[in-house]
């Protein structure tokens, strides 16, 4: 029996935040940052005045009051509606706008600060689509999507109703401990017949090593068991999270030894924001892991991410455990859902950056089972 096994990062599948539509990656950065600080700081338990002049003046920075999406800018706090506490509230003129810090700390008000959504184009919802059913693959992990009801309506309305393709019998999601919707699930032809769930566990000074879960998918293949090792991990962003991903790399090769007791096939795949070169990535490695693109079927070029011309844009992995990596038979990339004019053939329905799949480019290898 033959099967393909793929990894897709989709950017999400519906709506995404708005943040990441942004072309100039400054702005980009300047917006995230913001936003991590603004979270650090409505963290704390009790706020200085000093906190609270930074947290008012970036709520007015970015309009985080404003709850009409096409008024709003790029970040929002949720605040308890009627008469009960809040952060702030907003006085002056909607051209001048002025925020009184009125909560003393975290436990004195109901909320929250988010990242503001806007919806995909449906031109991108297909082309994603299209991705998914050019690779074709028995099994597909699915990094960056919103939650389990959108994966299952994606399934069902894009890749059945509007490509026409057989949707996926089986698909799986549990919303992970990333606020900001960018789960790990999986679409499977095959039974999925359990699932666990991992949660980095630091001291409660420190802060959190995994920004997601690490979900272990058990795939059941005529009897015998599968185990896909899901993982997203942090991001790169402003040459940020080594240390992050160097312990998350290790807290999956822990996971992935355990599921070795379990089963000789074992995958670790997804979205591991790191060179094949990096600590986090040679931790896994020398675990006895083996990259999908160092098979010697795979001829095409060394990134998955953007371009994908060099190595510093591989960050889309399938790793193998020993045994699995002897029944690989081949390994190949789908790029073309990317917007990477004079680099790649794209689909012909991708003729701007806004109408792409997604920056990342999907992997997948089939195996001889």
């Amino acid at each position: 029996m033959t099967i393909r096994i793929a990894t897709f990062n989709a950017e999400n599948l519906f709506r995404r935040p708005k943040v990441f539509g942004i072309e100039d990656e400054g702005e980009r950065n300047e917006v995230l940052d913001d936003f991590n600080e603004l979270a650090a700081l409505i963290a704390k338990d009790l706020y200085s005045d000093t906190d609270k002049e930074r947290i008012a003046e970036l709520v007015k920075k970015h309009r985080a009051y404003e709850a009409d999406p096409d008024r709003a800018g790029a970040i929002y706090v949720n605040q308890t509606k009627g008469a009960g506490a809040k952060l702030f509230t907003l006085g002056g003129t909607d051209a001048d706008p002025v925020i009184n810090i009125k909560a003393k700390g975290r436990s004195k008000w109901a909320g929250w600060a988010e990242l503001v959504r806007s919806d995909v184009s449906w031109t991108a919802v297909r082309n994603t689509g299209r991705v998914i059913a050019e690779v074709n693959a028995d099994i597909l992990l699915t990094v960056e999507v919103e939650d389990r009801l959108t994966l299952a309506r994606f399934n069902r309305q894009v890749l059945g109703d509007a490509l026409g393709k057989e949707p996926y019998p089986y698909n799986m999601l549990i919303d992970g401990n990333d606020s900001r919707g960018i789960d790990v699930g999986i679409l499977s032809r095959h039974p999925i017949t359990s699932l666990r769930s991992h949660i980095f566990d630091p001291k409660p000074s420190d802060p959190p090593v995994f920004s997601r879960d690490c979900p272990e998918f058990e795939i059941e293949l005529d009897g015998t068991p599968l185990w896909i090792l899901g993982n997203h991990f942090k991001s790169q962003i402003r040459g940020e999270g080594a240390g992050r991903r160097l312990a998350q790399a290790r807290r999956v090769k822990e996971i992935y030894e355990e599921a070795l007791l379990r089963s000789a096939h074992v995958v670790v795949a997804g979205d591991l924001n790191d060179r094949p070169t990096s600590l986090p990535i040679k931790e896994l490695l020398d675990a006895g892991l083996r990259d999908a693109m160092t098979h010697p079927s795979y001829t095409g070029a060394p990134g998955t991410h953007g371009t994908g011309t060099s190595a510093a844009q591989k960050l889309d992995y399938l790793m193998f455990s020993p045994q699995l990596w002897e029944l690989v038979r081949g390994t190949g990339v789908e790029r073309r859902g990317i917007w990477a004019p004079n680099t790649f053939e794209h689909f012909d329905t991708v003729t701007a950056r806004p109408e792409q799949a997604s920056d990342h480019a999907a992997l997948f290898a089939d195996l001889d089972l």
